[in-house]
């Protein structure tokens, strides 16, 4: 017998992931790769960048409690499903954690932290703290 909680987030998932409505999607798919298969080459990384204007040019994006229409989490057709549950796991953590540390603070000055330039997802390789 299936877990309950396994039986009701079964019941959540939307009706456009059913098998039936997956393979009804093929000849579509299939018309769009063309005759030499499906398309080739890296997934878009850099789509959907703000316009001009909106954020400070390229380069280490720092705190900016202003930048509503940052592009960490995407947007449009590359909008990443995962933006909800982050954001909330944000709001619950960052809390928590400082109140359960207030001393907390970086060990280390912004302009020495290693940042990742040149990954797919950006951040820093460490981050040393202390309290």
């Amino acid at each position: 017998m299936d877990d309950p909680e396994h039986a009701r987030l079964r019941r959540m998932v939307s009706g456009a992931f059913t098998i039936k409505r997956v393979e009804a999607m093929r000849p579509v798919v299939r018309e769009m790769a063309g005759p030499s298969g499906p398309v080739r080459g890296d997934p878009p990384r850099r789509t959907g960048q703000p316009g001009p204007g909106r954020l400070p040019g390229p380069g280490p994006a720092g705190h900016r409690p202003d930048a509503r229409h940052h592009q960490a989490f995407g947007a449009g057709t590359h909008h990443c499903l995962g933006q909800p549950p982050a954001r909330m796991e944000l709001q619950v953590v960052y809390p928590a954690l400082f109140r359960r540390v207030p001393t907390l603070r970086m060990a280390a000055d912004l302009a020495d932290i290693p940042f990742k330039y040149d990954a797919v997802i950006y951040g820093v390789y460490e981050l040393p703290v202390t309290w």
